[in-house]
């Protein structure tokens, strides 16, 4: 009894195959399950966006949490005492330990895998960590093999005939060896051994019979006789397929809409089945000490304007320290701690983000924008150089910056020489800020400036505007952006002599052009940008 109710006061772990790329080729068991879990987990690379995400897109709910397990590169080099294998086992164990703590909390996790989650899947690392522990249930899917037989329209194997499934990463003269001993087969892994695949079946006498199919059943879907492709088109999930011998023809292939069957697509694959070991392994970020600090930055708004490495370190934290508002912008994930502050404690919300590390934790301490830029960086690495923070390590992750994001939606204004500067007095006298600002406008310079207004300081912009006008004329462009990539952003373009301080407040960034700064319109719009050759 006791036993029974152990099992039922932790989670259920589920590992769901979702096809081949179709969304309607999903199960319905398997969307039925996406639907009621608690925790949706899947596997993506770096940039951050997931193939098996978008299959199961269809069936997600709202208010699940999401566990992205995002391995940090493609290659296979890695400075890991353990080498290429040491990597990937401490990735996976990691990946593991953040779904045990979701099950340890009752919550059901349902791992996404394309394909089938036990054939070449990546799904299956987190089986073989986790299912001895919780109660766990996997749900097949159709294969990319099944997938490339139907879409091809013909037979796989009839009969006693053989089917002979293999990764293309063998070796070439087992390929060739088991290709001339096999009935029908399939090659999987193709990219990068392409070219070692078609050798290899021109070695077995079978090249003629071979078929390509890349992105089965999906819009991107692509068929042609396998000696035709171009080995540079060829992306890793893509397969080689010798249909049964039996009443040989040549095949009636199942259009999917927009599919081609000829000239190669460039663009990135379809995954048929697993995560690739061999193209997606982390060579850092995989290894280190347990506690550590990453300051990451969220750039300007949302995950649009997210980095992939700073999603990566988002989801990989136990811990997140920020400003409040700044932490929302995070997706809640029930297994990580949050640690909301106000935005004038600083040093302290440092400190405290040293201490969680240093006693075994990984933290994320968030910042908008660059974390670089009048951000976190500074504060957390000032407060490191303490004697008892020497051995806990502290990474910077870069964000866009607020500058770079406003600048995008004036045109170019920062495409020559520019300074940032901070109107805040709050850290430096303000005969400081007014001395640099005198000092770029004499220069010449395009000035990005930071923090113009709050509501306790309304004069500075005036200020600022009057000592530019020393050196700057009035018609000098400005342009002031609020809250861009935020729901209300608005891009304003003005001169130096109309700017209205009344029309700036603490979430506005001011860009003031150069002597040789346009505006110019275009396209119904005003664009503003500064050419990259000055006057002799």
């Amino acid at each position: 009894m006791s036993d029974d109710v152990t099992v039922r006061a932790t989670g259920r772990l589920w590992g769901v195959g979702l096809g081949p790329g179709d969304p309607e080729l999903v199960t319905v068991k398997a969307a039925r399950l996406i639907g009621e879990a608690d925790v949706i987990a899947f596997h993506s690379a770096r940039h951050g966006r997931s193939i098996a995400r978008s299959v199961a897109a269809p069936y997600l709910r709202e208010g699940r949490i999401e566990e992205p397990l995002i391995y940090p590169l493609t290659t296979e080099t890695t400075d890991h005492p353990g080498g290429y294998q040491g990597a990937i086992d401490d990735f996976y164990a990691d990946c593991a330990e953040r779904l045990a703590a979701h099950l340890d909390a009752g919550r059901d996790v349902v791992v996404l895998c394309e394909g089938d989650p036990l054939f070449y899947g990546s799904y299956m690392h987190m089986h073989k960590r986790l299912s001895h522990r919780y109660t766990t249930e996997v749900v097949p899917g159709v294969t990319s093999v099944s997938g490339a037989s139907a879409v091809l329209g013909r037979p796989l194997v009839e009969r006693d005939e053989v089917l002979t499934v293999l990764p293309g990463t063998l070796p070439a003269e087992v390929l060739a060896e088991r290709l001339a001993a096999t009935d029908s087969a399939a090659v999987l892994k193709l990219g990068r051994t392409f070219t070692k695949v078609r050798d290899a079946l021109a070695e077995a006498g079978r090249l003629d019979e071979a078929w390509y199919v890349e992105r089965a059943t999906t819009g991107q879907q692509r068929i042609a006789p396998l000696a035709e492709v171009d080995p540079d088109g060829v992306p890793y999930f893509s397969l080689a397929l010798i249909p049964s011998p039996v009443n040989a023809a040549p095949p009636v292939p199942v259009p999917s809409p927009g599919a081609v069957t000829a000239s190669p697509i460039p663009s990135p694959s379809l995954s048929a089945d697993a995560v690739p070991v061999s193209d997606a392994v982390p060579v850092s970020g995989v290894g280190r000490a347990r506690g550590e600090v990453v300051v990451v930055g969220l750039g300007p708004a949302g995950r649009p304007w997210l980095t992939p490495e700073a999603q990566e370190a988002l989801a990989a934290v136990d811990e997140l320290v920020g400003y409040g508002p700044y932490l929302d912008r995070v997706p809640p994930n029930p297994r990580q701690r949050r640690h909301p502050t106000d935005n004038r404690v600083e040093a302290e919300r440092a400190a405290h983000a040293l201490e969680l590390a240093a006693a075994g934790s990984r933290v994320a301490v968030v910042s908008s924008g660059d974390p670089g830029v009048f951000a976190m960086a500074s504060a957390v690495l000032e407060v490191a150089c303490e004697p008892r923070f020497t051995g806990v390590p502290v990474r910077v992750l870069p964000g866009l910056t607020a500058a770079h994001a406003v600048a995008s939606r004036a045109g170019a204004p920062l495409g020559h020489d520019y300074c940032v500067l901070s109107l805040s007095d709050l850290l430096k006298p303000w005969e400081v800020v007014a001395g640099r600002i005198s000092a770029a406008a004499r220069a010449d310079l395009v000035l990005a400036i930071y923090n113009p207004a709050s509501r306790s300081r309304t004069w500075q912009v005036a200020a600022a505007r009057d000592l530019l006008l020393e050196h700057r004329a009035p018609h000098t462009p400005v342009v002031i952006g609020r809250d861009v990539g935020g729901a209300a952003e608005s891009v304003t373009v003005t001169t130096l002599g109309d700017l209205d301080p009344d029309a700036v407040d603490m979430r506005c960034l001011l860009l003031v052009g150069s002597s040789t700064t346009r505006v110019t319109e275009r396209d119904g719009g005003r664009v503003v940008f500064t050419p990259r050759r000055y006057p002799a």
